[in-house]
């Protein structure tokens, strides 16, 4: 496998500068010749990737991406593996494994790019400020994850009360998303009268387990999209990997949802585009838009499509984004309302952040 990725890296012009057997050997070749960027497996022998990535964070940071199994128990490994510092992952397909990622060489080029470029003090914020936390009670301090001024932290106080009446928000991600998402659907207040679907570019057997834990996170309740699905308020939708999601029936404060497998030439599945262009030929509640960190340019067309119709648009700033591209992208069309640092995105759409 290591031979196979060194390959197609190298192939679409990547340099691979080391390669390493398990975990504790990368630390020390990650020390010795200091990359741009570490592909890291989440299982090897000696010290597994959730622990490498933990360490180093802590010894060299460096920015990496994980590769993992494509299965239920490679999805939870993995997000803890995002929450240790990990900037994103390529699951691995099933079957004949060089096959699989053979196949795949265009996107695991364009994504160990990505990653190379992405800003580290953003990523794999929540395990660290945990620690901090748990620092700070024991000494007595107040953790600087907490601090107002940071842009990454999220808002706090949102009462939804500026919220208008059946408003429906869809979130659309990628690169970074994981977390990102979750700090701003946890600071959504659970009286606010919201319902609306997460768009997050990952494989299908990440996305029910991504859905569980953005439900344990917020006091919305989330769950993986299904077809013919109904949303009220309250609920929010993720979007199933590797299917479109469109939203075709919204009546009475409540939304339909059809999932799609089909290409609909957007490049990714699901696409942000897709969902959102179907919110805004069915929506005549208030809707919103939201774009947050993640590479290529899912998303610009939606949030044309949701600006003609009137709709409230919002981007995350650079400065808090992991990779500035979706994000970046939207905001060149003119038709985001407001480019706000993440810790402000929840405020940003109870209406609390003008």
């Amino acid at each position: 496998m290591r031979g196979l990725i060194a390959d197609i890296l190298e192939s679409g012009g990547v340099e691979v500068v080391g390669e390493a057997g398990d975990g504790r050997e990368a630390l020390s070749v990650v020390a010795e010749v200091d990359p741009d960027v570490v592909t890291m497996d989440v299982e090897m022998p000696e010290m597994n990737g959730i622990e490498a990535v933990e360490r180093l964070m802590a010894e060299n940071p460096t920015p990496t991406l994980m590769l993992s199994a494509y299965t239920a128990e490679g999805a939870e490994e993995t997000f803890a593996a995002l929450d240790a510092g990990a900037v994103d992952f390529f699951a691995k397909p099933g079957g004949e494994v060089s096959m699989g990622v053979s196949r795949m060489e265009e996107q695991l080029v364009e994504t160990v790019r990505s990653v190379a470029g992405a800003d580290l003090s953003t990523a794999g914020r929540r395990r660290r400020s945990d620690a901090a936390a748990a620092a700070a009670s024991a000494g007595g301090a107040t953790p600087a994850s907490t601090s107002a001024s940071d842009p990454a932290s999220p808002s706090g106080g949102a009462t939804g009360a500026d919220i208008e009446p059946n408003t429906t928000l869809i979130i659309g991600s990628s690169t970074g998303g994981p977390d990102a998402v979750e700090r701003v659907v946890s600071a959504l207040p659970g009286e606010a009268d919201l319902r609306g679907v997460v768009v997050q570019h990952m494989p299908e057997a990440f996305t029910g387990r991504f859905a569980t834990r953005l439900d344990d996170a917020c006091e919305l309740s989330v769950r993986e999209a299904e077809d013919g699905m109904r949303l009220g308020r309250g609920e929010l939708a993720v979007a199933k990997g590797g299917h479109h999601l469109e939203i075709t029936n919204a009546r009475n404060g409540r939304l339909r949802l059809t999932v799609i497998d089909e290409e609909r030439g957007e490049g990714v599945r699901p696409s942000v585009n897709v969902t959102m262009r179907s919110a805004a030929d069915v929506v005549d509640d208030p809707l919103i838009g939201v774009i947050l960190t993640g590479m290529g340019g899912d998303g610009s067309d939606g949030v044309q499509a949701l600006s003609r119709i009137g709709a409230r648009v919002l981007a995350q700033d650079e400065e808090s984004c992991v990779v500035y591209g979706m994000p970046k992208r939207a905001a060149a069309t003119g038709a985001v309302d407001s480019v706000l640092p993440l810790g402000d995105i929840a405020a940003g759409i109870t209406g609390e952040h003008s």
